[in-house]
């Protein structure tokens, strides 16, 4: 009874509604003329159509889209901007037009108006146009600065190493190197992260490697390194042999060690001040990092305790702050490998792989979300599209963004990015699924409208 009451009265005034629509169009064509009733009507019939659709009850069966695309939708829907009333509407109705008459010529004191040439329209650059002019702005680093990093991060590594034999002078450490992707030419934007490796020079036939598979931590990218020839060589003979845990080197140790070190023993105003910047030890991140304020730029320099020679193919081993009962072992680096395949591509057929790596990362530094791919994540996304047969020249520069930006897209789909020398090793596995939705979501947008992320 209260559905057939609701519909009678919606149906009485949608009917009120209506003669009141006829009764202003019959008086329009009386005032405004045939073609001024025309706009009315247009006008009136869309104000009753938003009426009834504002008092019509909304479908209980109507679902909400859920995924990437359908959140997309919704986004974009809700952030699109008004549109302006369309110029028919929006201009004076004249109410009598005048009748048609001959001709006037012009007289003395009217002057014929000089027809105006319109301005020609902008020029539309292409995503591949866009895409060269992104690298030219944000992504090429000044060589200044480039030059100015190195000798900052070369004068710091010889004053911690003079620090380190003094402090410690029982242990063999090799000479500090600066190096990462800014001495490869593999670093976007700015010249703001150097890696300084600190080699242990291990005795030989005293260690050996076990992979991370084979131990209780079940990690494929880790190893541990175990001491041995505890028969002939017993405990003590080595001197580090005072970070073994369980008849493993503790990469957790020698990282407590140098840790406190650094933030409490090194000098660094001095150093500071004889280098002409500012040197801090970052005490909230559990890496051993030291922040260099200059009055031209900024860095950080990462210092890595490594063990080198892990493998045949020169892979280091780094000491990783990591959990679990993987926290004594020590991480793989695959940057050596990664830049050299990299390089060997690139040198084969003169591709533009390399150019690809600094353009994303380029563009994902500049998102909170996306940042965190970092330059290992789309390393590894280069090198798998390096294994299909198309073409990498500069021509096609755009079309392999687009196709690292669907590979990266399909990879988050599936929560699983495996490592292109070891595919046990998923490089997604750390991430929280809501870092993968973020991320995805950003990414399947700009898939939409690539010049959104530039």
């Amino acid at each position: 009874m209260a559905e057939f009451s609701q519909k009678q009265r919606k149906q009485h005034g949608g009917e009120g509604l209506g003669s009141v629509v006829d009764f202003l169009l019959a008086n329009a064509r009386l005032v405004l003329g045939v073609s001024g009733a025309a706009v009315l009507g247009i006008a009136t019939l869309a104000v009753k159509r938003l009426l009834d659709r504002a008092t019509s009850p909304r479908d209980e069966d109507d679902s909400k889209g859920d995924g990437w695309k359908e959140l997309s939708l919704l986004r974009a829907t809700s952030h699109r901007q008004p549109q302006p009333p369309p110029a028919a509407l929006s201009q004076p109705i004249p109410l009598v037009s005048p009748p048609p008459s001959a001709p006037v010529e012009p007289t003395h004191s009217q002057k014929t108006p000089t027809p105006q040439l319109s301005s020609p329209a902008p020029l539309r650059l292409t995503f591949q146009e866009k895409l060269l002019a992104f690298e030219r702005n944000c992504v090429v680093i000044p060589e200044a600065h480039v030059t100015l990093v190195k000798q900052l991060a070369g004068d710091i590594a010889l004053e911690l190493q003079a620090y380190l034999r003094s402090k410690f002078p029982e242990l063999p450490f090799g000479a500090l190197v600066p190096g990462g992707p800014l001495y490869e030419g593999l670093q976007a934007g700015a010249a703001e992260h150097v890696r300084l490796l600190a080699p242990l020079e291990l005795e030989p036939g005293l260690w050996s490697l076990v992979p991370g598979m084979d131990t209780v931590a079940r990690e494929p990218r880790c190893w541990a390194v175990r001491r041995t020839q505890l028969e002939f060589h017993p405990r003590g003979r080595s001197p580090w042999d005072r970070f073994l845990v369980g008849g493993y080197l503790s990469s957790r140790v020698l990282l407590e060690l140098l840790r406190k070190a650094l933030a409490a023993s090194v000098n660094w105003p001095a150093i500071g001040s004889l280098l002409g910047c500012l040197i801090r030890p970052s005490v909230a991140s559990e890496e051993l990092l030291l922040e260099i304020q200059h009055e031209c730029l900024e860095f950080t320099l990462a210092v890595l305790l490594v063990v080198p020679g892990a493998s045949t193919d020169d892979r280091l081993l780094l000491a990783w702050p990591l959990e679990g009962l993987a926290a004594n072992l020590w991480l793989q680096d695959l940057y050596p490998v990664e830049a050299a395949c990299l390089r060997a591509l690139d040198d084969r057929d003169a591709g533009t792989r390399r150019r690809l790596l600094l353009l994303l990362r380029g563009v994902f530094r500049g998102h909170p979300a996306l940042v965190r791919l970092g330059w290992s994540h789309l390393t590894q996304v280069v090198l798998h599209l390096g294994k299909e047969e198309v073409v990498w020249t500069e021509e096609a520069l755009g079309d392999r963004f687009l196709q690292a930006l669907e590979f990266l897209v399909g990879s988050l789909e599936q929560a699983s990015l495996p490592c292109h020398f070891n595919t046990n090793v998923n490089l997604l596995g750390s991430f929280r699924e809501e870092e993968i939705d973020d991320i995805g979501y950003i990414l399947y947008s700009g898939l939409q409208v690539p010049e959104s992320l530039l």
